[in-house]
């Protein structure tokens, strides 16, 4: 673990209560990465298991397979990025800010938090780990997960196991129970989760995220053949992610 005096000083966090969203920070080398393409469309979602906001999104991401099968288009996860690194100092204001945010967004979206984490005297709020995890189960599950159904169910029970459980996702231990859940072998998750690949490719998520546009989470794009269109970048609910998912749709034929 980092302690407090090695950490590095970074821009604060920030999160914005109105729009529902905590703000991306920009990379080091930042360079694009070439578009998917997607011969039909497709619903992507963009966030971090250790972003609060998104985590109050948790249930609307979980209906979110079954309304685009429904309707014909894929869904996916890319890994947002929101503290790579992380580096912030774990001071009474930091975790006097994270203690506010948990609060306001657990009153506003009814989602459970615990405060455990933030009686410890050293933490370093750096969300790779979990980003880097979450590309390996997408991976992993690739040729058995429809529309990222499970893969929405890892990263939900990654969510979990921070804000309520308050364990650490630096630790190896912290994704045992994720994986299980999921039906991915422990060991051979670890030993890809500790490779150079896992590390570039979630590097890899985190520029496609940025190329496009994305600046906070949770966002969503939606891609259609080369083409894509960041419709929502902050907290919505299903209602107002299928106005604008038809409000993409119909310009994009226009």
């Amino acid at each position: 673990m980092t302690s407090n005096d090695d950490q590095q000083e970074q821009p604060d966090l920030a999160c914005d209560r109105e729009a529902g969203v905590c703000a991306a920070p920009s990379l080091p080398n930042e360079t694009a990465v070439a578009a998917r393409e997607n011969p039909g469309w497709e619903l992507v979602y963009i966030g971090d298991p250790m972003c609060t906001w998104c985590w109050g999104m948790a249930p609307v991401v979980a209906r979110l397979p079954d309304y685009c099968e429904q309707r014909g288009a894929a869904f996916s996860i890319v890994a947002g990025g929101l503290a790579p690194g992380g580096g912030y100092r774990w001071d009474e204001r930091f975790k006097t800010f994270l203690r506010d945010e948990w609060v306001h967004v657990g009153k506003s979206t009814g989602q459970p938090f615990a405060f455990g984490l933030l009686e410890r005297d050293h933490f370093n709020y750096d969300t790779e780990p979990a980003c880097r995890a979450v590309v390996v189960a997408r991976s992993m599950l690739a040729e058995r997960d429809r529309n990222a159904r499970i893969l929405a169910d890892f990263f939900a029970a990654l969510q979990r196991r921070f804000f309520f459980d308050n364990l650490d996702p630096a630790t190896l231990e912290f994704y045992r129970d994720p994986v299980a859940q999921v039906g991915l072998d422990f060991e051979t998750f670890i030993k890809r989760f500790q490779g150079d690949e896992a590390r570039q490719d979630v590097q890899r998520d985190f520029r496609l995220n940025r190329s496009w546009g994305v600046r906070g989470f949770p966002s969503f794009a939606l891609l259609r053949g080369d083409a894509v269109d960041v419709i929502a970048s902050g907290y919505v609910d299903l209602s107002a992610l299928d106005e604008r998912v038809r409000q993409s749709r119909l310009t994009s034929r226009a």
